[in-house]
């Protein structure tokens, strides 16, 4: 197959596996940074090129397409969608998973666990909104945020408002969520191929901090899940309508709840934590569920 990786640096971890775990099982593979890319839209022949060379013949695509790029990146994987090329997530659900309160509401819709969860846009209801959450304390998330920037944890009812009326003032999209207390720090990352998990990891925060992410400095170790993580880890991804995910959850004391489905999980992680060849298990998925494009141009790939 000739395979195109959406990636704006080909040297990342994940895009670097993804290409190796690729090429050893004897595909073709082109890395497209989505930024230099430009497209043809027509009904009756749409086009994509990328540094000038028009980008034909492919049979698959991976989106590794980061929240910063998501607008342009979604719009030039739903080229390659036009142009008959499988898509390993859908660029609709990538955009689903990168709109924090719509994910989570699509989520709730199916009745999957959740932290309970407050939004409002006047200053006005921020006493009602910090009331509906269970009050300090609790977790304040920027919707545009990512990695852990944008997450804080208010410890008393006063920074709680404090901190809300702030963000409404800068017109910042925010939600607010109870805090977890049960999980003490610690999340798991389910990583989800298809209709099953195929690895997960316990990420735990360092002392003096609750985010547990990679990026701010938390640890990872491998983590038995139990079935109903399992099962609600692989229901999260298909309601946001991934194939692949990253679905992160707490333990609490009502089961286990989703905190956010990623559509471009980081592999070096769960890959190192858990010993497992997460990229091959994806280009194997990958084989299994994408048919050859009928719109390929002769003698190429």
């Amino acid at each position: 197959m000739k395979i195109a990786i959406l990636s704006r640096n080909y040297k990342l971890y994940s895009t670097s596996r993804l290409r190796e775990s690729a090429e050893s099982r004897g595909h073709e593979v082109v890395i497209i940074d989505v930024l230099k890319s430009y497209m043809n839209i027509t009904s009756s022949k749409p086009e994509l090129y990328y540094k000038k060379e028009k980008m034909d013949g492919f049979d698959a695509v991976i989106p590794r397409i980061g929240a910063s790029v998501t607008f342009f990146g979604t719009a030039v994987l739903r080229q390659f969608e036009m142009m008959g090329v499988y898509p390993l997530n859908e660029s609709v659900a990538i955009s689903r998973s990168r709109d924090k309160l719509r994910s989570l509401q699509l989520l709730a819709r199916k009745g999957i666990g959740l932290p309970v969860t407050g939004f409002a846009n006047s200053p006005d209801s921020v006493k009602n909104l910090i009331k509906i959450v269970g009050g300090a304390p609790l977790v304040i998330k920027l919707l545009e945020g990512t990695q852990g920037i944008g997450v804080v944890l208010a410890d008393t009812q006063k920074a709680a408002e404090s901190i809300i009326e702030a963000f409404m003032g800068l017109k910042a999209n925010i939600m607010v969520q109870e805090y977890v207390k049960e999980a003490q720090g610690a999340d798991i990352r389910c990583l989800v191929v298809g209709n099953k998990v195929v690895a997960a990891m316990k990420r735990q925060a360092q002392e003096g901090e609750f985010r547990s992410n990679l990026h701010r400095g938390g640890s990872a170790s491998l983590i038995k899940i139990t079935p109903e993580e399992r099962k609600t880890a692989v229901k999260a991804a298909q309601s946001i309508g991934l194939s692949v995910a990253g679905v992160d959850l707490l333990r609490s004391e009502r089961g286990p709840l989703i905190m956010e489905v990623n559509s471009s999980p980081g592999l070096r992680g769960i890959e190192e934590a858990t010993g497992k060849d997460v990229a091959g298990m994806i280009i194997e998925y990958i084989e299994k569920q994408a048919k050859p494009n009928k719109t390929r141009t002769k003698g190429k790939g």
